[in-house]
Order: structure tokens, then sequence, then C-alpha cells
């Protein structure tokens, strides 16, 4: 596991194959690390799916009205809804989407990102710009890379949990 330096803005997160380690960026992205930390810590991340896994490209998560694999899970409608939480403005910044950053899934809108957010599996320079990145995974990518691929997966994975790294004893 990597060193954690900012326990506050780190996230730990479970797969099935083990943790992934992601540092958020608060200096570049203050909204949307506050999302992440506010609904980790409500448990809300914990067993949504990955609705959208494109090999090659990215895998999507964090639809948590919808793809919670515990709760009212309808796979058809992953991937279409948010939190209760207003959706959170764009914070684009000069950052590129490099291989393991972190980015806010939104509609057509450039302000509609809410819950859902992917891990990029390789370098995405064309979304530069376009989507906000407010992370990147410092650890167990390796991890990342096994989510089972779809649009949806036939058998998606999920997060185990998500967990804010201060709040980890």
């Amino acid at each position: 596991m990597a060193e954690i330096k900012d326990p506050e803005n780190t996230i730990i997160l479970t797969l099935k194959d083990g943790e992934v380690v992601i540092a958020l960026l608060p200096e570049v992205a203050p909204k949307h690390t506050e999302r992440m930390k506010t609904l980790a810590r409500a448990g809300a991340y914990d067993n949504v799916c990955f609705h959208r896994v494109i090999d090659g490209f990215m895998a999507q998560t964090g639809d948590v009205e919808n793809g919670n694999m515990e709760k009212d899970f309808n796979l058809r409608r992953a991937g279409t809804g948010g939190s209760a939480h207003p959706d959170v403005p764009a914070e684009f910044s000069k950052l590129p989407h490099d291989r393991g950053t972190i980015g806010a899934a939104r509609s057509s809108s450039p302000n509609s990102a809410n819950s859902q957010f992917f891990i990029n599996f390789k370098d995405n320079h064309f979304l530069n710009g376009q989507y906000t990145v407010y992370g990147r995974v410092l650890s167990g990518m390796e991890h990342v890379d096994k989510i089972a691929k779809g649009e949806p997966p036939a058998k998606p994975d999920r997060m185990i949990s998500v967990k804010v790294a201060a709040d980890v004893q």
C-alpha cells in the first residue's frame, strides 16, 4: 500500500482483488473532493457497482441512487442517478486525464457532476478540460485493471467499501 501523507484527503477503495489508495486533490477540485468524502463517510458508495467499464478507456461507478448491489439494484438504471445532494459545478483544471486519475462523470452539462466518477485505465487526454480531475490512484491500479468489463458488465464488480483514510483505525 502507498504511503498516506494526507489521510483526510485519501480514499481507501476496497475491490474484490484488493485495496486501491486514491489521493484526492482538494487544491484543484475542492467541491468534488468534499463530495466524495461526504458520500464515503455516509457509506453511500459501499456495494455500488461499476456500471460502465470500457477496456482501454475507463471504469465508471458511483451511482449511489441506482447502483447499490444490495438495495433496489437495477442494472438497467445503474448509471442514470446521483445522490440526494445537489450537483457539483465543474472544476476544470490543467491536470491531464492520465492513467489512474479520477474524473467526475457527468451528463452533457458541465455542471452536472454529482456522485459518479471514473478511473482512467490509460492516458485519455481527449478528456482534458472537459471533465474535472479530482484524484489519482497511488497504489492498487492492478486491482482496477481487473474490474469486469462491459456497458454494463454481465456480472458487474462493485466497490466493497469506500473510506476516508483518516477514519480508518
